[in-house]
């Protein structure tokens, strides 16, 4: 199979390519491979790639065969390097495949390299010192956004059709809305993240995937979903497949617009103007669509305390574990400024505040859920501002300590967060870009807790009205540039 008629399918249908004969899984990698050689040296998106994995695929395993990347973080690959994107876990090797890699297994993809993270997974742009910056195939000048950003610019080029990434603060829905691509962030629980995690960031993470078409994401969630034995959290399986709803009409829902965010950091024109026209097809579409106040439950200033203690403490129990077992110290030289700065804040917060910031993350979820008695869903924009230029966190990143960066990284993405600390499901689609620069902007639709079933039917439905696949971005593995 030629490049450049791999780019144009997505994963199922190159499953089906597979299972009709039509194609081999040796030429699909192939396919893959000359893919990503042909993009990555301008976007920096796949930080290593390995022999495919040729052991064997349950039969009639639903993506068998389809070419795949993993985060470098959060899915452990046996005998793969995981380095978080960090100088402190450098050459880091998993010992046995995570609950979820064994899940991909099963799901018949074909594993054949990890991309890019943010140091720690701790920002939303992916300019890790370790392996360097991260460019968005729409304008490599800009962020492919994090902390999936390695995964959101190598689907968005036609590396593969979808790709592995984790969710703790937007580090899926920013990369999709960034690069065009449709990203779902799951219930709590709903994907397990064991065996040797409970939870991380104390239930604000979550594991899920970027993709080009919303079937893909439903049918990747439909073979990863489900508790393992031990799990804190279980989130009620749904009554049908995800990759069945994605045909099923959504019903006409009430849905509650939030034009600007909470913290008062201001939506852009260009992202006003989407949030608009979104509104305007929806009711076209017979959804009743209204503006609404959606309390948080917090004070802004008090949400961003409780974050950053959940954040920086989490995190500093990590990085001490990581330096025990690599013999490494825990400085400028092995973290970079704004790890190093949550770090050290971290090591800072008492047990009393930790359960105090729970009690914060308790309210958030409480009162979103009461937002979800009023509204089957909830529309924002997934970012108030278009992709960001590279280096536009750097001095910040030298100069704020652990609750300033924090503060900060939410001031850019304040949309995504508070549905990380409910736990509810959330879903960025690329239903428009800017006229000007071409680049994409993504919608942020979320539902209440356990309904990715009714997002993955309205998302279909956007899908049919609105397809986004023909837009090509600037670097693409199919040779051709555009908008």
């Amino acid at each position: 199979m030629r490049v450049a008629e791999y780019v144009h399918h997505d994963a199922v249908g190159l499953a089906q390519l597979v299972a009709d004969g039509e194609v081999t899984v040796a030429e699909l990698q192939t396919a893959a491979l000359k893919a990503a050689q042909a993009v990555n040296p301008q976007i920096n998106a796949v930080v290593e790639t390995w022999p495919a994995d040729d052991g064997p695929r349950p039969a009639g395993a639903p993506l068998a065969g389809v070419p795949f990347l993993i985060k470098d973080i959060g899915a452990a690959m046996a005998g793969r390097r995981m380095e978080l994107g960090s100088r402190l876990a450098a050459g880091n090797v998993a010992r046995a495949d995570s609950a979820l890699m064994l899940r991909v297994r099963r799901a018949g993809l074909v594993t054949f390299g990890r991309t890019a993270t943010s140091e720690m997974a701790y920002s939303i742009t992916t300019e890790p010192v370790l392996y360097g910056a991260t460019r968005n195939p729409w304008d490599p000048e800009r962020s492919a956004g994090g902390s999936s950003g390695g995964a959101g610019a190598a689907v968005a080029a036609g590396v593969v059709p979808l790709a592995h990434g984790t969710d703790a603060a937007g580090s899926l829905r920013v990369p999709a809305a960034y690069n065009g691509l449709f990203g779902l962030k799951p219930t709590r629980g709903r994907v397990s993240l064991g065996p040797d995690f409970d939870e991380l960031f104390s239930g604000l993470a979550v594991a899920g995937s970027v993709s080009r078409t919303v079937r893909d994401s439903a049918a990747l969630l439909d073979q990863i979903s489900g508790p393992e034995p031990g799990d804190p959290y279980f989130a009620r399986q749904p009554s049908r497949p995800y990759a069945e709803e994605v045909t099923r009409h959504p019903g006409r829902l009430r849905i509650g617009v939030l034009t600007q965010a909470w913290g008062g950091r201001r939506t852009t024109a260009p992202v006003a103007d989407a949030l608009s026209r979104t509104a305007g097809l929806l009711e076209s579409l017979g959804h009743q669509v209204e503006e609404a106040e959606v309390g948080l439950g917090a004070g802004w200033e008090e949400y961003v305390l409780a974050n950053a203690r959940l954040f920086t403490a989490n995190l500093a129990a990590t990085v001490d574990e990581l330096a025990a077992a690599l013999g490494r110290p825990v400085d400028s030289s092995t973290l970079e400024p704004a790890t190093l700065a949550g770090y050290h804040y971290g090591q800072r917060v008492g047990g009393a505040q930790f359960v105090a910031a729970l009690a914060v993350r308790n309210r958030v979820s409480r009162s979103l859920a009461r937002s979800f008695g009023t509204y089957d869903i909830l529309l924002t924009p997934t970012v108030p501002e278009l992709p960001v230029p590279l280096g536009a966190y750097t001095e910040s990143a030298r100069t704020l300590d652990g609750l300033g960066w924090i503060g900060a990284v939410f001031d850019r993405a304040p949309f995504t967060m508070p549905f990380n600390m409910a736990g509810t499901p959330a879903m960025s689609v690329p239903l428009t870009a800017d006229a000007e620069t071409g680049l994409p902007i993504g919608m942020q639709f979320a539902a209440g807790y356990g309904l990715e079933s009714r997002l993955f039917r309205l998302a279909g439905q956007l899908e049919q009205a609105s397809p986004w696949s023909g837009r090509i971005p600037a670097v693409w593995a199919g040779g051709r540039a555009g908008r």
